[in-house]
């Protein structure tokens, strides 16, 4: 993106609007928490802002956001585990924000409940629609890795949503 003849806020707000939602739901998938979700947005945003990053295309703006957000909650991830915090407290409250951003929130809330490698390939593929080559570099595995994590993933869903929402 040239950003020379462009304010940096008009940038940021841009990327806000094309980006955000993505980064958002993805956020809030993983950390189970609205105002987290924010925060790491935010972050994201304020990374982006700091480091002024060139891009080849959008794809490689999409997928650098995206990995920002990937790293951020997986840190916010570990200093809960640190502290021993329970990450399923906000269940209920991301499944109505879920619902807002999606067609099938109980697809959805069963993904929330899935173990985060899990829920991180399958909310990548299917609802990003990221190609496996592309999900292996955002997470930093194998192709194969991903493609077993989908396959697992797939079996957990089925499972969990047939049983609590069927």
């Amino acid at each position: 993106m040239n950003h020379s003849s462009v304010r940096p806020t008009d940038v940021l707000e841009e990327i806000l609007n094309q980006y955000g939602t993505m980064l958002f739901r993805y956020a809030l998938m993983m950390l189970n928490d609205t105002s987290e979700a924010e925060d790491v947005v935010q972050d994201t945003l304020l990374i982006y802002w700091q480091k002024s990053p060139v891009f080849n295309d959008k794809d490689h703006e999409k997928a650098w956001l995206l990995t920002v957000t990937v790293n951020r909650c997986r840190d916010l991830l570990r200093k809960r585990m640190r502290r021993g915090e329970t990450s399923l407290d906000n269940v209920a409250e991301v499944a109505d924000i879920a619902a807002e951003l999606s067609e099938d929130s109980g697809i959805l809330e069963a993904l929330i409940q899935l173990p985060e490698k899990y829920k991180k390939v399958l909310y990548l593929y299917y609802v990003e629609e990221y190609r496996i080559e592309d999900i292996a570099g955002i997470i930093g595995k194998t192709a194969s890795a991903v493609k077993m994590r989908l396959k697992k993933g797939r079996e957990l869903l089925g499972e969990k949503y047939r049983k609590e929402f069927m």
